[in-house]
């Protein structure tokens, strides 16, 4: 793929407004952005983000309730809900140092120093500290999907617009120790959605980026 192509297909990536509820996404299309969002960067690698797959057509029409009315919800193929980790401890923290010696096979005396850090550092910081530091992850994550997603030439309408308590009730999200941030319908777009004809709106390039030399 070209740089060109790059920058067309991010132009051709718009917020849906209008899924074809017909036309669904491929188990391997699927499986590419659950990889996609697993490898998306992340804060001292820890990840206090998980990913939520909703593919039931009654299910997202309730959900649409609890969307402010946004119908994508009800219409997309999959609805994939960004979470945080309502605890970030000690135990989060060691299993995750647990994981980089498993794989990497990273010596105590190189790892313990780091971990031992990062235990002191997450125990002096407030409940509400820790939650918008996770929820800056789910943000970096969403960032990826909807990149990815438009380089597979799959549509999605990335929202913040919608009662997260009630979608954590009605997904028992509270059993994972889990709370929903954001909300991804992804599918392909109705041929009938006027948006996406519409031109894209953005800042002149020389308007959006500063260039110190």
């Amino acid at each position: 793929m070209s740089d060109l192509d790059v920058i067309k297909k991010l132009q051709w990536r718009y917020a849906v407004k209008k899924f074809d509820p017909d036309q669904l996404l491929t188990q391997e299309k699927q499986q590419i952005l659950e990889q996609a969002f697993n490898l998306t960067a992340s804060s001292y690698g820890l990840q206090p983000i998980k990913l939520v797959v909703v593919q039931n057509k009654k299910l997202q029409q309730e959900l649409v309730k609890h969307s402010y009315g946004q119908e994508q919800v009800g219409q997309a193929s999959h609805v994939f809900i960004i979470c945080i980790e309502k605890k970030i401890d000690k135990e989060f923290i060691h299993n995750y140092f647990n994981r980089v010696k498993q794989i990497r096979n990273t010596a105590d005396e190189i790892l313990e120093p780091f971990k031992g850090a990062l235990v002191d550092n997450f125990s002096k910081k407030e409940r509400q500290e820790v939650r918008v530091w996770a929820t800056n992850q789910a943000y970096l994550a969403l960032g990826t999907l909807l990149t990815v997603c438009a380089m597979e030439g799959i549509d999605s309408c990335p929202m913040e617009g919608f009662n997260p308590s009630a979608y954590d009730q009605l997904l028992g999200l509270e059993k994972d120790k889990l709370t929903s941030v954001l909300v991804l319908p992804v599918g392909y777009r109705a041929h009938d959605d006027m948006f996406a004809s519409l031109k894209k709106v953005r800042k002149n390039l020389k308007d959006s980026v500063v260039h110190i030399t």
